[in-house]
């Protein structure tokens, strides 16, 4: 995206600035030419006649010279009541009350509070140098912890170690939480030692994306700005896997804002091929898990910022549905968007993280009460309905490599092997959702775009991401979540009886990101440089235990998850 364009001559520069907002697709819902006017007009306090006429015509509005005088009237009228409401701080944390459901009208889910029942698992023995088992699942880790193979301590200090030898290469750490993770793993060691053990996540080090809040150490956000900013709170996320027994052993790389794979430390990098970025914004979860740094990870989704980092770097990333995981202490970059999630080496370890982070804490008021998330690893699937995207997989034959096609086809071949009959479904296609994510965004760092600290930022395309954002009616946003309702609806129906869809991840994320539906992205082969691909299940709201279930079934068929980078 370009920068926007600085004052030159008058009819020139108009151009540039008018034709900015048209190239972004904007130019229909904003008023560039009234905030031209204003920019250009800044020492005057009043919005004038000339202003409102030409903002009207880039608008496409027709209106009489009389009614312009009453609309001038009336703006003017509300520039105080604009002050005062600026004039009030408001922390990126301030959620508005409007606060989104992901249902329509006749959907069921269970009310039923289960208990967490893991697959069938072969017994596993420490190896003799315990790096071996640095690239483990949660489950498997947790069964050597849970037979006193190995102490929390010893693991912790195993990943520890390899977070300090290979953070320079990936550069996917912000800071390491040593001392709390010492002092957790010390305390998980005595108190198995007791037998008091509290579960598979019991003595498992874990990484946290860096807009995650703990107490005592920064929480950056990613952004030069916020380099030194700390927060005297854990988020809900950080509590919830502090009770599980999990240790928290590092605050691991975002992209800027939560935005890519930069940050104000660099790129974070793909532990498959450094040359390459690891993706983002959940870069450093992404690319810890997949480089056995940790045991799992917590990254964050507004628009693919935990599936993509996932597909790029061959882990398996949940994005739950919308206010499954409460978002407490967690930096908003989409208030009705921001989803929490696992990413791990399995499905099975991210049912078993979910069940550990999942449900209402009082604080995120987008969590519901009495939709508790069970899991069964040895749930029957056979009953299952499984549909396809089968348009999006004909798309995808044109844009992706020839190893990318072949991968997903193979994907559709090995699902049917494994006794599913693939249902063609046709799902509506809108990309809304970085519209209502970016004006969002906008009210989330309003005061930070004011105040000029955007300057520091390493993307200047974020400052005229946050500015036009800004500029967009009311009006245009509340329409932007009428038409998602209708999209919810049409989904739905597109999906009536279908348990699990299967498709690219890029032809399902902006919609479902949108709808709040959850999404499971999971390897599904390599290229010849030996990268990973990656294909998306997604799930029914709340259906995050049927669509974990079936993720582990490929996963079992496949063994792709098996494999790991070379370090």
């Amino acid at each position: 995206m370009e920068q926007t364009p600085v004052a030159k001559d008058g009819a020139q520069s108009r151009r540039s600035f008018l034709s900015y907002f048209s190239g972004i697709g904007l130019s229909s819902t904003l008023m560039p030419g009234l905030l031209w006017g204003c920019i250009q007009e800044a020492e005057e306090q009043e919005v004038t006649l000339a202003m409102t006429r030409t903002a009207a015509q880039v608008a496409g509005l027709d209106f009489s010279d009389e009614e312009l005088e009453m609309i001038v009237e009336g703006v003017n009228q509300s520039l105080d009541r604009f002050e005062e409401i600026r004039a009030i701080p408001l922390e990126n944390a301030v959620m508005p009350p409007l606060h989104f459901i992901p249902l329509v009208s006749g959907m069921e889910f269970e009310h039923v509070e289960g208990s967490l029942r893991l697959g069938a698992r072969s017994p596993v023995t420490r190896p003799t140098d315990l790096e071996d088992a640095a690239f483990w699942s949660v489950t498997d880790l947790a069964q050597l912890i849970e037979s006193r193979q190995v102490r929390p301590t010893e693991l912790t200090e195993m990943y520890i170690s390899r977070l300090k030898r290979y953070n320079p290469t990936l550069n996917c750490v912000v800071t390491l939480t040593e001392s709390r993770a010492r002092t957790l793993a010390e305390q998980a060691d005595a108190e198995i030692a007791e037998g008091r053990y509290r579960g598979p996540l019991h003595g498992i080090p874990w990484g946290a994306k860096d807009i995650i809040s703990a107490r005592g150490y920064p929480t950056t956000w990613g952004a030069a700005p916020f380099e030194n900013q700390s927060f005297d709170v854990d988020a809900t996320v950080v509590e919830r896997l502090d009770e599980a027994g999990a240790i928290l052993v590092a605050k691991l790389t975002t992209g800027e804002l939560a935005f890519g794979d930069n940050w104000f430390g660099g790129r974070t990098n793909n532990p498959w091929d450094p040359e390459q970025g690891s993706s983002g914004s959940s870069a450093g979860p992404g690319a810890a898990t997949a480089a056995g740094l940790v045991g799992f990870a917590i990254g964050t989704d507004t628009g693919g910022s935990i599936l993509s980092p996932a597909v790029r770097c061959g882990v398996v990333g949940l994005r739950p549905t919308f206010g499954r995981v409460s978002r407490y202490g967690v930096m908003a970059a989409g208030y009705s968007l921001d989803k929490i999630g696992p990413m791990c080496r399995t499905a099975e370890g991210c049912a078993v993280v979910l069940h550990a982070i999942a449900g209402p804490d009082g604080k995120d008021m987008s969590v519901p009460r009495g939709v508790p998330f069970n899991w069964d690893g040895e749930a029957d699937l056979s009953a299952l309905r499984i549909g396809y995207f089968a348009s999006a997989f004909e798309e995808e034959q044109s844009r992706r490599s020839e190893e990318d096609r072949a991968n997903a086809a193979a994907t559709l071949s090995t699902l049917r092997g494994m006794g599913f009959s693939l249902e063609d479904v046709e799902i509506p296609r809108n990309d809304l959702t970085y519209f209502i994510e970016y004006v969002e965004r906008a009210a989330g760092f309003a005061e930070f775009a004011r105040s000029g600290q955007d300057q520091g930022l390493r993307r200047q395309n974020h400052r005229g991401e946050l500015r036009v954002s800004q500029l967009v009616p009311a009006v245009e946003y509340l329409q932007a979540n009428r038409i998602r309702m209708l999209l919810m609806e049409e989904l739905a129906q597109a999906l009536e009886g279908i348990d699990v869809l299967v498709a690219p991840w890029r032809s399902i994320n902006p919609l479902t990101s949108m709808t709040g539906h959850p999404v499971v992205a999971v390897p599904n082969g390599f290229t010849e440089q030996v990268t990973p691909t990656g294909i998306a299940f997604m799930g029914s709201i709340y259906g995050e235990d049927t669509l974990l279930a079936f993720a582990k079934a490929y996963q079992e068929a496949t063994g792709f998850h098996e494999r790991h980078p070379v370090l």
